[in-house]
This record gives structure tokens, sequence and C-alpha cells, in this order.
């Protein structure tokens, strides 16, 4: 009866909209045309292609006009198809979905669904090796919609093979753009994706994301995997509304990324000392500061590894959890359930933890919570957002922190950039004239004792040139310039007067701090990187 009651009611809608009424009992399913668009965005959008003859379609829908249902007619339209519609009840819809069984599977279709398979994917990445082979490759299937499956392998695929560490979708008026960031900077791919196009693929990355695909109007983030031959690779989304329709960022979790040593990170063997004496200490608080994108959750991760073994318990709170840590219990906070940085460190405390790490220091409940663990036998790691590590101490007192409990509490304070390295392939040497001579020594003599001034007495500068070897970009991965701030008794006096940034720079270089561009200084007379990429994330040079 309640069947019955569905169908009268398709056939009382088909009279409304003045479409013919189907009976998918009686009705023939061509599976030619079923495929034409994926079951997923086919039960979204509450429609079927049931008869394809060339550039017509027969079309079995619930209601043309729900919102939905528009976007994915107007794109084959858009397409050039000629469309009819049949009107049928959710149940007959169902009934024709169930013919997707007899679709053939992604590998022996023209068009279908994505699936991100490993052996696929992992033939794209070896072909996919510049930014030009991959704007070839999408230029070569075309910019049809039946091809979603394939653009998003192809951008996943080429991204993983450059070292991308975020794919943008940006809509505009008549085009959607394509850009890759690699190695901290973004690059043009493809400009011409249109938009009948795009919106399969914003379907698909929403499906895969575990987002609502039916809502357009509100930011919605989320996350999905790719499986490759050696490794997961996680994808965390990022979906917001824009001008000309919705953007997508997809931000690439490589562990890869995070299995570093702390040798590896691009501590100068000075520096990696006092790193590791830190490291051991039991107790006190190891704060990391930059802006975002700067390293710094690599950075912690790498020491939390440093220092986990079988006897310690380590707990985290973050927000997001962006990489997964075997034999570390990890928490994310969540603050519109009032699940905060501080409740959450609170929750962690009662674990009985060795070592804590949270995620950022934003207030000042988190500030003292914090120090007051670190004072308590528990290691504490945490970032806060200062320009450089002098600015963290006063950043903390102006939350509201005591100085009588930050200035025991702090062993050491991390400022940190990430700056290209260069092609080690094709760097070319620059003439070093005798006026640059007598600046780097200059330079070098106003250096603390603890710097080996000696092994850079035969320096070379080099500049970039470009190979295939670096998609011919000059640079190939990145490394960090850091500056730090130790503690010191002086420097313990000097917090109990609250002072302001100017003053805690005038310390910790009189106590031995090189800063972050005399480090990076350093770097460019290792060949390491350039004057340029210091110069833009550090400021003027002084040498």
């Amino acid at each position: 009866m309640r069947r019955e009651a569905e169908e009268r009611d398709a056939q009382r809608r088909a009279a409304k909209l003045k479409y013919p009424y189907i009976d998918p009992r009686t009705a023939p399913i061509n599976i030619e045309a079923l495929s034409l668009i994926p079951q997923e965005e086919a039960e979204i959008t509450k429609l079927a292609v049931i008869e394809i003859k060339q550039k017509n379609l027969a079309i079995a829908v619930y209601d043309p006009l729900l919102p939905e249902t528009k976007k994915i007619i107007d794109s084959l339209v858009a397409k050039g198809y000629n469309l009819s519609f049949l009107i049928s009840s959710l149940s007959g819809l169902k009934a024709i979905w169930d013919f997707y069984r007899f679709v053939p599977k992604p590998k022996e279709r023209i068009t279908g669904q994505i699936r991100l398979e490993r052996t696929r994917l992992n033939e794209l990445r070896k072909s996919l090796t510049s930014l030009e082979n991959i704007k070839r490759a999408l230029e070569k299937i075309g910019a049809d919609s039946v091809y979603t499956a394939q653009v998003l392998e192809i951008v996943l695929a080429g991204s993983l093979s450059n070292r991308a560490s975020d794919i943008h979708f940006e809509p505009k008026e008549k085009r959607v753009r394509l850009r890759i960031r690699i190695d901290g900077l973004l690059y043009d791919v493809w400009e011409e994706l249109p938009h009948s196009a795009y919106n399969p693929i914003l379907s698909r990355i929403k499906l895969l994301s575990g987002l609502k695909i039916n809502v357009h109007d509100e930011p919605q983030d989320g996350r999905f995997s790719i499986g490759l031959p050696e490794k997961t690779i996680e994808i965390r989304t990022s979906v917001m509304p824009s001008e000309f329709g919705e953007a997508i960022v997809l931000r690439i979790l490589d562990p890869e990324t995070i299995r570093l040593s702390i040798k590896d990170l691009g501590f100068r063997e000075d520096d990696l000392e006092i790193i590791q004496k830190e490291l051991a200490r039991p107790n006190g608080a190891i704060l990391n500061t930059g802006p975002t994108g700067s390293g710094k959750t690599t950075t912690l991760y790498t020491f939390l590894s440093h220092v986990q073994t079988s006897e310690t318990k380590i707990i985290t709170i973050e927000d997001p959890i962006e990489y997964h840590l075997e034999g570390i219990e990890q928490t994310q906070a969540n603050p519109e359930v009032g699940y905060t940085f501080a409740s959450g460190l609170r929750s962690a405390l009662r674990q009985d933890p060795d070592i804590i790490l949270i995620g950022e220091i934003r207030d000042l409940e988190t500030a003292e919570i914090a120090m007051h663990s670190a004072l308590t036998g528990h290691l504490v790691f945490s970032t806060l957002h200062t320009n450089d590590a002098s600015g963290a101490i006063p950043r903390l007192l102006d939350l509201g922190a005591k100085p009588q409990i930050v200035a025991p509490a702090l062993n050491i304070v991390i400022a940190q950039r990430l700056v290209r390295r260069l092609c080690e392939f094709c760097k070319e040497p620059i003439e070093i004239s005798s006026e640059l001579k007598e600046r780097v020594e200059k330079f070098l003599n106003k250096l603390p004792g603890r710097v080996n001034k000696e092994s850079f007495k035969n320096f070379q500068i080099f500049k970039p040139k470009g190979c295939e070897k670096c998609n011919y970009l000059g640079y190939k991965g990145r490394i960090a310039i850091f500056e730090m701030l130790l503690v010191t008794d002086k420097m313990k006096d000097l917090i109990s007067r609250e002072p302001i940034e100017a003053e805690m720079k005038r310390l910790a270089i009189e106590e031995g701090m090189i800063t972050l561009a005399q480090d990076g200084i350093l770097k460019i007379l290792r060949g390491t990187t350039t004057p340029e990429e210091i110069g833009r994330v550090a400021g003027t040079l002084e040498w």
C-alpha cells in the first residue's frame, strides 16, 4: 500500500511538472547510460540516466527543480547533452540504482567513480614528475566531468610526486584555477577547468571527506586518505564558500615529513648540543614559535620521537591532530563542545603523563596550567605565534601569566622559519668579491665562541639555476633556520621585571643567542640556501 501511495504521488508530481511518469518495474535500463553519472552523485541528486542515444539522454528524476539536482543537470547541458525527464518515485530510483552492480569496474570504464587505487596512483606518480607534466595530462583528458576520477587522480598523484604540501581549487568567474604549493610557494598548474567539470570533483572530494554534499553556503572540514604501496597519506580537506563557488584546499599530510631525526631538522652542531641537553631534562617547558607553516609541528613531533621510550607516557592535545604518532596518546581539542586546550590539559594531567604536548598556548588558563605542569615534574612542549624567540616571554606575560611562574618553568624558546634548499644537482657558485669576504669575516667575528668559525674559512655562496631534478625551480626541499633563547639565571632575573621584547632580545644576544637572520647567513655560507630566501623570511640581512 505504501509503495502504491508513493507511485501515485510521483504521478501527481509528473502531472504538475508536465513531465512523463516512469514505472521502473517496466522501464528498460541502459547500463552504459547509467554509468555516465557515478552512483554516489546519482543517489545524492536523486536521478539516474537510463537511456543514451548520441547526445540525447533520458533521465529518471525525483524532482528536476531541486538545487542539488539542477547542478548536475546544468553540467550535462553545458556538455551539449539534450535531456528528457521522466518523474520517478524514490523507491523507483532505488530500484534503478540497484543496476549499478552491473556497471563495469573503474579500470574497464571510460567514465565512473574515482577509485584511489594504489597501483594506478603509483604509475601516475612516476609520469607526473613536473608541474608541466601535470598540466599536459589534464589537458590531454580534457575538461569533461565524466573524467572526474581521472582528473582527481592526476592532481593527487602529481602533487605527491612533486612533494606538494597543499592543493588549491579556486573558483573564478568563468573557470576554476588549480594551484599547488611546493616548498612554501604556490604555483599555477591549470586555469582552464570549467565549473561544469569542477562541480563533480567538488562533490567527489566532499564524499571522500565525509562532508555534506548539499551544503554550499558554509565552511566544512574533513579528511580522507590515499593508500600507496609503501605508506598511507592523509589528506585534510577544507571547503569554503567564495564569490564564484566553493573553494577547496587539500592539505597533504605525508608521514615521511615527521620521520626525521633531530639532525635532519637543520640545527647547527653547536645548537644541536643545546637541544639534546634540553630534551634530556625531566621537566620544564620548551616553546616553539613562528607563523603558521614555519615547521613547528614537524619540529615538535621530531622532539617527541626523540624522547619517546617504553618507560615514558606521552599525551598530546592538538587542534587538529595532523599526524598519527604510534605509541603516543593523542587527543583533539574541540572548543565548540567546551573541550579546549586548557580542559584537555587538565584531563591529561590526571592520566599520569611524563611528557605533554599542547598544540598552542592561546589564553591565560592554558598558559598557567602549562607552566604549573612544567614545574611539577612534566616535560611540556607547546607553540606560540610570535615573530621571534624574544617575543615569546612578553607574550606569555601579556596573557596574564605571572613572571614568578614563567621564569622557573621555562627552559628554552625556539623560533624558526622554513627556507627553500638549493638544488644540489644544478646550483651554481657566484664570484666572491674581496669586499664580501671582508664583510663575512666581520660577521663571523661577532658570533659567539661556540660557532666553529674555522669551518667557514673557505666558504662559497651559490645561486639557483634549475634542472629536471628540481622542476626547473633551482630549489628542492626546505630546511629550517632557528634562533634559540635559553632561560639562564640572568634571563630569569630579567623576566621577573616584566621586560619588553627589545630588552629580552638584547640580553639573549649578550648570553650567546644566534638570531634567525644570523643562522640564515651561516646556511648561505654552507651553500644550503640563498640570500634571497633568507631575506624573504628573516628580513634585511646585515653582514
